[in-house]
């Protein structure tokens, strides 16, 4: 039976998936450009600007992080697989490591967010509403403690998932990139057993 371009295989993955993890891609490369402009300009418009979106484009992520995962675990049995093997339980740790990532850090900001007191409406959509108690410590302290240091740890873990995609490529000669972003044709190997 043939298997339509928006579900995953065992060879390749899906539309879908591929719509998420490029669609998330762009997002955390503004993310982090926004917050890469801000510490090398400093103030500036376009700083403003980039800055500005960080915290909507953040609770976006995080609503594509929490779709993403929904969709990966209705597909986890047709997803290509990680193997067996060293590597394979390597890059299975890498990406629970970058899932883990993706979801504690806008987490963090949303616990800041409704602990400050101001309110937050990103898309003015309203999800915490301005309150006259000012700050609640214990809501702002951990986002304040750990949400960069943890933001820039996701990004080295990217740079190291970008990485392995060379190195399967250029060493390894097994392209994995394909089952990102070559043909959504389906192909013998997408036949399940």
């Amino acid at each position: 039976m043939a298997h339509s371009y928006w579900l995953d295989t065992p060879a390749r993955f899906g539309l879908i998936s591929r719509l998420l993890h490029w669609g998330m891609a762009g997002l955390f490369a503004w993310q982090f450009a926004g917050m890469g402009v801000r510490l090398l300009v400093g103030r500036s418009p376009v700083t403003a600007f980039m800055v500005g979106s960080h915290a909507p484009m953040g609770t976006l992520l995080l609503l594509l992080v929490l779709l993403r995962g929904a969709w990966g675990l209705a597909n986890a049995g047709r997803r290509p697989p990680h193997g067996g093997s060293t590597v394979g339980r390597l890059a299975m740790l890498g990406h629970a490591a970058l899932y883990g990532l993706m979801l504690v850090v806008p987490c963090l900001a949303l616990l800041r967010a409704a602990g400050s007191g101001r309110g937050f409406s990103p898309f003015g959509i309203p999800l915490f509403a301005p309150f006259s108690g000012g700050p609640v410590g214990w809501m702002v302290a951990p986002a304040n403690a750990a949400h960069g240091v943890l933001a820039w740890t996701l990004l080295a873990l990217v740079a190291g998932h970008v990485a392995m995609v060379v190195v399967h490529r250029r060493l390894w000669r097994d392209d994995v990139l394909a089952r990102m972003a070559g043909p959504l044709a389906a192909t013998p190997g997408d036949a399940r057993p």
